[in-house]
């Protein structure tokens, strides 16, 4: 075995050696036979294989503000919290060679997905089953490697802009699970056409929808498209997939019929409406001390008092600790549950909405930005949104996409898009422990390092500047 290979998969391979020795277990109970295509089906329906996502991006976003000495001592004071703190003032390192926090969790649990969905691939179609359900499965594979691969370069390499994607870096385009390969990073354009490739050639096998939302259907392939377009900066390809999956799926939840969120009057993340492909914000939960998401000046102005967002899912400090102070997302802890990043029904009304916005068309924007704010107001409340203009239209369009993704790992990605637009290019600077950081619209720091550990272990895996 090539010995970079090696190393690049250690843990995940672990993992999943550790699985499939539980599936030797029930096999001599005579629960699976060997090279059914049933056996992949309950490899599936295993969320923990599949429904991890990254989370780097949530602390570097400009939706947090981190000033409480407090907070600061219960980040800094050991290596555990190092990367939350790390990704929050940009630093070129975020995982310390080193030490026992070395390696990338987030980099580890995406590679961990595409490891599951390359063997799905590769190995279903020898087994027995019928095409049709074969077919299926492979589509789903298909769609879970797809979003990891959309997060891995929106997270480790450069925005995308059409005129350097073929000469910008990605990431290693590990498609089958062979004994040698290289870690080459593929191009940024080869990445982004894989992901497509993967999308349009599974929409065929999939259902309309699926009975829990970690089971990718149409409607997962077509949000995700719509998603990737629009990093890609193609609005049109974007609207058009957009406009695919709320054919499919348009329900919203009416937060302004609630007087309160609770685990017992929101509906959970399997089942939601509003969620078409169920991915995590894997890592700390961020309602709890020292981790709890403390919202900026900004985006809590951006919310206002009114907005049920405001009123149901954010805190006064004191609600989770005496030492803390300001406003925090509380999110995760009202719905009891880890918050949703995959594509989502606000999402694609949103996509539109920008759509419109870029094609001088401030009417049809608005319409869209306010079919879904009508939902995050109570009644007496709710008050229409206009634009004087399409370039105020798009402003405003950007600015509910703040309101609604927060804490949802979109805030970052979308920093990452817009800092070449004059409209939206600014300096952000932090200060911690008497130190300042600034992140400038040209900074490295909107591409996050791969971790040391694996440039140490790998020398062909280029590492970022």
């Amino acid at each position: 075995m090539k010995q970079s290979y090696k190393f690049f998969f250690i843990g995940v391979v672990a993992l999943f050696a550790t699985g499939c020795e539980k599936y030797v277990d029930i096999k001599t109970q005579g629960n699976l036979v060997p090279n059914q295509a049933i056996n992949y089906r309950y490899l599936l329906n295993t969320p923990a294989n599949f429904e991890q996502n990254t989370n780097l991006g949530d602390f570097a976003s400009d939706e947090l503000n981190i000033v409480d000495a407090a907070q600061i001592n219960g980040l800094t004071g050991g290596l555990n919290y190092g990367y939350y703190i790390n990704s929050y003032t940009w630093k070129s390192v975020i995982f310390p060679i080193g030490t026992n926090y070395e390696q990338d969790d987030n980099w580890n649990r995406l590679y961990s997905n595409i490891l599951y969905c390359n063997t799905i691939i590769q190995e279903l179609p020898e087994a027995n089953g019928t095409d049709a359900e074969k077919a299926e499965m492979i589509a789903e594979a298909k769609v879970h490697r797809a979003d990891a691969y959309l997060a891995l370069v929106n997270t480790y390499a450069k925005p995308y802009q059409a005129g350097s994607a073929a000469t910008d870096l990605g990431v290693p385009l590990i498609l089958k699970q062979t004994m040698s390969q290289s870690l080459n990073r593929a191009s940024l354009q080869v990445v982004y056409n894989q992901i497509i490739e993967d999308l349009t050639s599974a929409i065929p096998a999939l259902p309309n929808s699926q009975a829990y939302n970690t089971l990718p259907s149409k409607a997962s392939a077509y949000g995700e498209l719509a998603r990737c377009y629009l990093y890609m900066n193609d609005y049109a390809n974007a609207n058009k997939y957009a406009d695919m999956a709320l054919a499919l799926r348009s329900t919203l939840n009416d937060l302004g019929a609630l007087s309160s969120v609770s685990s017992a009057n929101y509906p959970r993340r399997i089942t939601d409406p509003e969620i078409l492909l169920s991915k995590l914000a894997a890592g700390n939960a961020l309602s709890f001390s020292p981790t709890a998401y403390r919202l900026s000046d900004e985006i809590l102005s951006l919310l206002g008092t009114a907005d049920q967002r405001y009123q149901l899912l954010t805190v006064p400090a004191s609600t989770i600790s005496s030492t803390l102070t300001g406003r925090y997302s509380y999110r995760e802890a009202r719905i009891g549950e880890t918050r949703n990043v995959g594509p989502n029904v606000p999402e694609m009304m949103l996509i539109k909405a920008e759509y419109f916005a870029r094609n001088n068309d401030a009417a049809n924007a608005m319409l869209w930005v306010n079919n879904l704010r009508i939902k995050r107001f109570k009644p007496a409340d709710y008050v229409a949104l206009t634009a004087s203009s399409p370039a105020d239209a798009l402003v405003k369009v950007i600015e509910e996409r703040r309101r609604e993704f927060i804490g949802r790992m979109l805030r970052w990605w979308d920093m990452r898009r817009l800092k070449s637009e004059t409209a939206f290019q600014r300096t952000y600077t932090r200060t911690v422990n008497g130190t300042t950081y600034t992140l400038a619209p040209n900074s490295e720091r909107y591409v996050f390092p791969i971790a040391e550990f694996l440039t140490n272990l790998n020398p062909e895996l280029e590492k970022n500047p």
